[in-house]
């Protein structure tokens, strides 16, 4: 379903198109291509620390290199659309909450073989070439190489559009291409790689959030194009390995996901591709995910030599499907600046073991670090139909709890939601409902240890000191989809250099008010958005499609009100969702 700027919700990749076969393995390239560059760097150049890390990350490559790994669904795309459904059955245990989905996981609860047949549009004609042409505008990849033991398939990527803002007197317009190359090597290896170039002249609302925030929603920074465009671009991979059904490992440059509903407290596809390592457990009814990933900081100043400051990331996660029901799921993570006060600090080896607490881990190292504690929970009613939450918790001291005095570290964020498909009993219509809630100063950090990356949160995109409302309406009925999104929000906004909370960028000591802090304090500032898509799904393969779409935006404070009223009308392949609903 297309929907805003684009239709995907989390970068799944797509699953193999042959019964049996296990989900693409990804070759990162950016990463294998950083790897070489620092195993090349002379000795004396690095840190007996750096040279270390830089080892680790070469056999990290070359162990998945030689292993395997289990194709990927997109969320959202018309198959996810198709057998999401399946995936919350009340008669299956599954783990929906990690993301993307392992399609070799999904085949045990929903045949997908049979999904792609039904999508396809099937003509014979009176000659060969025919058929093909037919073929690969309506069914397949554009090329397709099967052989024995590899499977590997290539598509061109684009995305082309106009549009028109009345209440601003503005034309936009989009010029996408790229690459998407995925395949299967042995059954047990998969990858995907990729490749985007972007020109485009934005909407209103989205070209000031780009300037004040130096990057593009989602994609990176970027260099002015002619007058009042933008030029910007973005690799990404994966490379992933399954030694047994049981056990997967991925090396990629890319995002990932942890949860229910449409945002996440706890870990989003939010901001900009970073590199990660990701094991991944599957045993009994529980699975589990360690995942190391470093961010780039670029609040810090910028040195030529080493480009943006780094930081890292740890991050566990404990799904238990406790019965076809009831699904629940333990979260931690860690967080901390690459360059301390003391000078280089790098990878922290304290956080390195997967089956760590990260807390009591952090405690040890003299608690210099952002730590987080996170909850996801979802529960299936009727036949159609699931509640979903989460609960995180940054910063918490219960006897300022309990006094209820508005002090600035006591930290958390939540999310509630409901979701039912075959609504009315009315085959493929779905409702979702989802609130979101952060408090003042959650998510930031008194170091640039902040739970960011790429000048994005890595969790909700409005930061903290807000609330949510989102509603979702969609049918689709063979190639035709119609989604609605209402999204309504507060947020507190920060004025005159005072810090209320909402910026996660900024150090949290430097707090307008140690105590008395409350929700949406600062400027009150509300939004209404409301998009309306109908779309036509031209292949399934990459999602290739036409859209028409229109966009109501209000933001309006006491000081004033600021309207968008937004036409477009789009060809391309949606595989990404760039979080534009904001």
């Amino acid at each position: 379903m297309v929907k805003g700027n684009t239709t995907i919700r989390f970068c799944l990749l797509r699953c193999a198109r042959k019964r049996g076969r296990l989900r693409p393995y990804s070759v990162c390239v950016a990463s294998l291509a950083m790897t070489i560059r620092l195993a090349k760097v002379p000795y004396n150049e690095l840190s007996f620390r750096a040279q270390r890390r830089n080892l680790l990350l070469m056999l990290l490559l070359l162990v998945t290199l030689s292993a395997s790994a289990q194709y990927y669904s997109r969320y959202n795309s018309p198959l996810y659309i198709t057998f999401e459904k399946e995936v919350y059955s009340p008669s299956v245990r599954f783990h929906p909450s990690i993301r993307p989905l392992l399609m070799s996981e999904v085949n045990t609860v929903t045949n997908t073989d049979s999904i792609i047949d039904a999508m396809k549009i099937k003509r014979n004609f009176n000659k060969k070439y025919k058929n093909w042409l037919w073929n690969k505008l309506n069914n397949e990849d554009l090329l397709i190489l099967d052989k024995k033991d590899v499977y590997i398939t290539v598509n061109l990527l684009f995305d082309f559009g106009a549009g028109y803002d009345a209440a601003n007197s503005r034309a936009t317009w989009q010029n996408t291409r790229g690459f998407l190359v995925e395949g299967t090597l042995a059954k047990q290896v998969s990858f995907s790689t990729g490749f985007l170039e972007n020109q485009a002249q934005l909407v209103p609302y989205v070209d000031t959030f780009a300037v004040r925030n130096g990057v593009i929603p989602g994609q990176g920074a970027y260099k002015n194009y002619k007058t009042d465009a933008y030029d910007y671009s973005q690799a990404f991979g994966y490379v992933s390995y399954s030694p047994s059904s049981y056990f997967n490992l991925e090396v990629g440059y890319g995002k990932n996901f942890i949860g229910d509903g449409y945002r996440s407290v706890l870990l989003s596809d939010v901001p900009f591709n970073y590199p990660y390592f990701k094991l991944a457990a599957n045993f009994w009814h529980i699975k589990y995910i360690a995942l190391y990933a470093q961010f780039i900081n670029r609040e810090q100043p910028y040195n030529s030599s080493q480009g943006y400051p780094k930081k890292y990331g740890v991050f566990h996660y404990l799904d238990w499907a406790i019965s076809k029901r009831v699904n629940i799921g333990l979260y931690d993570a860690v967080v901390w600046d690459a360059v301390d006060s003391n000078g280089y600090r790098g990878f922290d080896w304290s956080y390195i073991s997967p089956v760590i607490f990260l807390r009591p881990a952090e405690f040890s190292v003299g608690s210099p670090d952002n730590s987080l504690l996170g909850l996801n929970m979802s529960v299936k009613v009727g036949r159609r139909s699931v509640f979903y939450g989460q609960f995180l918790l940054d910063e918490f001291k219960l006897d300022e709890v309990v006094s209820g005095d508005g002090w600035y570290a006591n930290k958390y964020a939540w999310q509630l939601g409901f979701k039912s498909f075959d609504i009315f009993k009315l085959k493929n219509l779905s409702f979702q409902q989802e609130f979101n809630v952060a408090r003042p100063f959650t998510y930031s950090h008194w170091t640039y240890a902040n739970y960011a990356h790429y000048s994005q949160p890595l969790a909700h995109p409005l930061g903290a000191n807000f609330w949510e409302s989102l509603t979702f309406l969609k049918f689709h009925f063979k190639r035709w989809y119609f989604n609605n999104e209402f999204q309504y929000y507060q947020y507190g906004a920060d004025t005159a250099n005072m810090n209320y909370g909402g910026d996660i960028f900024k150090f949290y000591t430097t707090a307008t008010n140690i105590y008395g802090n409350k929700l949406i304090q600062g400027l009150k500032t509300g939004v209404i958005r409301n998009e309306f898509v109908v779309s036509y799904l031209i292949n399934p393969a990459v999602n290739m499609n036409i859209s028409a779409g229109f966009v109501y935006r209000k933001e309006h404070t006491d000081l004033y009100t600021y309207n968008t009223s937004y036409i477009y009308l789009a060809l391309r392949t949606s595989l990404f969702n760039w979080n534009l609903d904001f």
